[in-house]
């Protein structure tokens, strides 16, 4: 009832505010009220229609939950180790200046600097419907501070989101087809690490009943210093992923998804980041930035917004 209730509570809200400003012409008119104003009312309420159009493009069942967020360097050698550590900055400060909490699932160090690839999940609510618009290839053009002639390179990594998926959704996932692996954790630490094999390895696969096709999941965990709970870490990431999977399937029906399978190289971005040029653009939506800086700090409301507002409601 609350919910439904603040649907109502809000349209209201924006219904008295559009009512207000079709009423403004006469005041004005009878010197009761300024044109100033008039167009400060008609800011208020286009805002105010903005954010219940924003809110009504994250209906979907899914989009409340938290978010399970995958970083992966692609092709570029350093150079997408080092943006794929950027990347996960800016996801970082979002979900900062957001009140999001982050944890660590998984994190692979790349061998001289960067991340070769990390696991992070997103605690809050509606996590995953903001962040869902991130998932694809994000591509870097930089004069590269890796290169001794300092040229201009162009790098990829994949950023891979899906449901924080609780207990109270249910996806059957079938033991027979579960293999642990178990591997001493890497990493800086206490006395357990790199002596004790704590960290766990989930291979999963299955065969999907409507393509034919052979799915495969490997998922590491090495969060905690238990082997039990870096276990229950992995099987709740593979729930997550294998409800993302349905999700997908049942999006299909209706709608061309994002190509999540595409390799991370030239062709295949979602988003470009230009730094030289100073320029950030989605090309999904057209909609870029000459603020460059702003973005790698986490200021993604905008391309967040415009993706929402452009495919939130398909």
């Amino acid at each position: 009832m609350a919910g439904i209730k603040s649907w109502i509570t809000d349209f209201d809200a924006v219904a008295a505010k559009v009512e207000e400003a079709e009423m403004m012409p006469d005041f004005i008119a009878e010197g009761i009220a300024t044109e100033e104003e008039f167009e400060a009312l008609c800011a208020e309420a286009v805002e105010a229609i903005e954010a219940l159009e924003l809110r009504n493009m994250l209906r979907g069942e899914e989009d409340k939950m938290g978010a399970i967020v995958d970083i992966n360097a692609g092709a570029g050698g350093t150079e997408a180790l080092d943006w794929a550590s950027m990347l996960l900055r800016m996801y970082t400060r979002w979900c900062e200046a957001h009140g999001y909490k982050v944890k660590m699932l998984d994190y692979q160090a790349g061998d001289e600097v960067g991340v070769k690839s990390c696991t992070m999940e997103v605690e809050g609510e509606f996590a995953y419907g903001y962040l869902k618009s991130e998932n694809g290839v994000h591509r870097m053009v930089r004069l590269s501070p890796f290169n001794a002639n300092n040229k201009r390179q162009t790098t990829f990594a994949s950023v891979a989101v899906t449901p924080a998926v609780d207990d109270s959704i249910e996806v059957v996932v079938n033991p027979a087809a579960v293999v642990w692996e178990t591997f001493r954790s890497s990493g800086a630490g206490g006395q357990n690490v790199n002596k004790v094999e704590t960290a766990a390895r989930l291979r999963y696969s299955f065969t999907d009943e409507d393509t034919g096709e052979e799915v495969k999941y490997v998922i590491e965990n090495q969060e905690t210093r238990s082997q039990l709970m870096n276990k229950e870490n992995a099987m709740r990431i593979l729930r997550s992923k294998l409800y993302q999977y349905e999700l997908n399937k049942r999006m299909a029906k209706s709608l061309a998804i994002e190509a999540e399978k595409k390799r991370i190289e030239w062709g295949s971005q979602i988003r470009s980041y230009v730094f030289d040029d100073r320029r950030v653009k989605d090309h999904r939506t057209g909609h870029q930035t000459s603020n460059v800086d702003a973005v790698m700090d986490g200021d993604l409301d905008a391309f967040i917004k415009s993706y929402l507002m452009q495919f939130g409601g398909q």
